[in-house]
């Protein structure tokens, strides 16, 4: 059982990137997924959430109108688009998976490495 999320690099500001988070040996659709980030100095923050059910979703206020998490089930992924990206977004982020709720930095069934997100001109 796995998560592995990828999709970081170096973007410049007001750019985009496109993360992923792939489960292996388990099905993500069976479970909420969220999204988290750590920046440089920083404690981590939780950065967006889809639940199990209904597939709603969630978003910090920092993110929002800017982030958008979506599944693909039939690739056993999450996705966390990015748009107008700022220095601000730095940062290792990492996904998570919880059977019943959205994941919390301390409550969640499965949670994967990170990917590094820097965003500098």
């Amino acid at each position: 059982v796995q998560l592995q999320a990828s999709g970081g690099g170096l973007v410049q500001p007001g750019g985009s990137l496109t993360l992923s988070c792939v489960g292996s040996g388990f099905n993500l659709d069976e479970y909420a997924i969220g999204w988290f980030r750590q920046a440089p100095g920083q404690e981590p923050e939780g950065v967006s959430c889809i639940t199990r059910s209904d597939s709603n979703t969630i978003y910090a206020d920092f993110v929002k109108g800017r982030f958008t998490i979506s599944r693909d089930n039939a690739k056993n992924t999450v996705y966390l688009r990015m748009n107008s990206l700022s220095p601000e977004d730095t940062g290792i982020y990492y996904c998570a998976a919880e059977i019943n709720y959205c994941p919390t930095l301390d409550i969640y069934n499965y949670r994967g490495q990170g990917t590094l997100v820097t965003v500098s001109s």
